[in-house]
């Protein structure tokens, strides 16, 4: 199964990039519409779109919509506020890496 060091914020009851954001190691399925992260099955938004247009992953349990993607080296990973993610214990050490110039752990390449 894919993993990948992503950024994940939580939109479902929060104004604009105000909900709490994360940096964490997300595992996917081969097709990459379902990821697996902090307990949680998270699926992605397709044909309609849901409630809340910035998000692009929601909770198959709960219904909460997420917005994930890959982290920034400049840090700006929240587009509408500069709230810092919290960094996952297992993410750190390859985050950091990151933030000084090594690639993303499954990212060589690209």
């Amino acid at each position: 199964m894919p993993e990948r060091i992503m950024y994940l914020q939580l939109k479902t009851g929060h104004n604009t990039d105000r909900g709490p954001g994360w940096i964490a190691r997300v595992r996917f399925t081969r097709t990459w519409r379902t990821a697996y992260v902090h307990g949680r099955t998270l699926r992605r938004v397709t044909g309609t779109p849901r409630a809340n247009f910035d998000s692009n992953f929601y909770d198959v349990d709960t219904g909460e919509e997420f917005w994930m993607s890959g982290p920034k080296r400049d840090r700006t990973d929240g587009r509408y506020s500069h709230q810092q993610p919290l960094v996952d214990d297992d993410a750190r050490a390859a985050y950091e890496s990151f933030l000084a110039g090594a690639p993303l752990p499954g990212r060589e390449t690209g």
